[in-house]
C-alpha cells in the first residue's frame, strides 16, 4: 500500500504526540525509578499497532479499495481468539470460520 505524504506526516506526529506523552508522563517515571530503586535496570519497549481506514463515501456502499464490506472476511488465529476471550468478547461467531 502506497502511502501519500500527507499520511506520512500525520504518522510521525502521531508518533511523536505518543513518545512526548510518555516521557512526559509522572506516573510512567514514578514507576520506572520504583524498579531502579528496587535494584533492577529497566528497558520499555512498547508497541502499538496502529491502523488506518479511509473513510467511506457519504453513501457507505464502497470503500477505498472498492470492495463491500460483505465482501471482506476476518482472519483470525488461535491466539487472537484467546486475547479476545481474555477479554470477556465474545467469539462465538469467529470459532464457526
Amino acid at each position: 500500500m502506497q502511502l501519500d505524504d500527507n499520511l506520512k506526516q500525520l504518522m510521525k506526529e502521531l508518533g511523536a504526540a505518543i513518545n512526548d506523552a510518555l516521557s512526559d508522563s509522572e506516573e510512567i517515571s514514578a514507576a520506572i525509578q520504583n524498579v531502579r530503586n528496587a535494584g533492577y535496570d529497566v528497558f520499555l519497549v512498547l508497541e502499538a499497532t496502529i491502523g488506518f481506514n479511509r473513510r467511506t463515501k457519504a453513501d457507505g456502499s464502497e470503500d477505498v479499495n472498492g470492495l463491500k464490506s460483505a465482501d471482506m472476511k476476518l482472519k483470525v488465529t488461535s491466539q487472537d481468539l484467546k486475547f479476545l476471550r481474555s477479554l470477556k468478547i465474545s467469539v462465538e461467531d469467529l470459532d464457526k470460520q
